[in-house]
């Protein structure tokens, strides 16, 4: 078990950006689009036999000749300010069918991620996800972020369409991050380099379904290039927000009017501005899951 590097590039002053899958693949859409329009060239990879079981047996002419396993690989591009490191797992370590990585195996994936991090004196990780949030598909999302070390407070306060996990209404200064995202800047302070985790918002009723939600990937991509001083054309990811938003509206016209008219109350959600009066209460954010779940269970399944 262990890295496999191809090559051992000379990068100044890098930064890591890493995500793995999770609700909308929010994060994992930011990052592999960003290391896409960069151009950025395979590094190396985490070897998967200790962590995952095999996606695929390949059989040829009735011979088995490979097993095909989740791929976990890094990336470098130079950019001639900050070079970039890109960590891209295709899938999280769990055991027990659970979708995210928890215990051993991902104590470990985190800490050979952060490995490569530090062989290139990286000086900082930044993972994305997901933040299930009251809103309505049709508003903007904004960008949660979680840093791992005080003096990055500050910092994050000045990225734009971002707000701080900790201050958002009803969180009383609490937050959780699921799986490797937040499990990597815990084990980022532990080794003492500075972490942040930017997520892109989905809106709640949307969290349980097989959808992409690339418009929160914008946000985090508007974020990352922007904190990163990084250009790219949004153009590529703006299709698939077109394509996206087409298969949200027309599963949003088959809810029931009742269930429509809760939803539409969350255009109007300022959560994030808690001096702000809100038109949508916990009690109506509860009674809109239940009947949208009510909804799925007696919609016939489509293939």
């Amino acid at each position: 078990m262990g890295v496999r590097l191809y090559k051992e590039p000379g990068l100044e002053n890098p930064i890591m950006v890493a995500s793995w899958p999770g609700i909308g693949n929010i994060g994992i859409i930011a990052v592999d689009t960003l290391r896409n329009m960069l151009e950025a060239e395979e590094l190396g990879e985490i070897e998967p036999w200790d962590f995952f079981y095999p996606k695929k047996v390949l059989i040829r002419n009735g011979e088995l000749k490979d097993l095909e396993f989740p791929s976990s690989k890094f990336y470098f591009k130079r950019t001639g300010e900050k070079d970039m490191l890109f960590f891209i797992g295709e899938e999280q370590p769990a055991d027990g069918g659970r979708t995210y990585a928890e215990g051993r195996k991902a104590y470990q994936m985190a800490n050979l991620v952060l490995d490569v991090a530090q062989k290139f004196s990286c000086q900082r990780v930044y993972t994305s996800g997901a933040a299930v949030a009251p809103i309505h598909h049709t508003t903007r999302p904004k960008v949660w972020a979680v840093p791992n070390t005080k003096g990055l407070i500050s910092e994050v306060k000045t990225y734009e369409n971002t707000i701080l996990m900790s201050e958002i209404e009803g969180r009383g200064g609490q937050g959780n991050i699921t799986g490797l995202n937040g499990l990597l800047l815990g084990v980022a302070r532990k080794r003492g380099i500075e972490a942040i985790c930017v997520m892109g918002e989905i809106p709640v009723y949307l969290q349980g379904l097989p959808l992409p939600y690339p418009k929160a990937s914008k946000s985090v991509l508007e974020v990352l290039t922007a904190v990163l001083g990084i250009e790219i054309d949004m153009d590529r990811i703006a299709g698939f927000i077109e394509q996206s938003d087409s298969q949200i509206e027309q599963l949003y016209e088959k809810f029931p009017p009742e269930i429509k008219e809760q939803l539409d109350k969350l255009k109007y959600v300022s959560y994030a501005q808690p001096t702000e009066p809100t038109s949508i209460t916990e009690e109506d954010k509860k009674r809109i899951l239940e009947d949208i779940d009510k909804f799925f269970k007696k919609e016939p399944k489509e293939d």
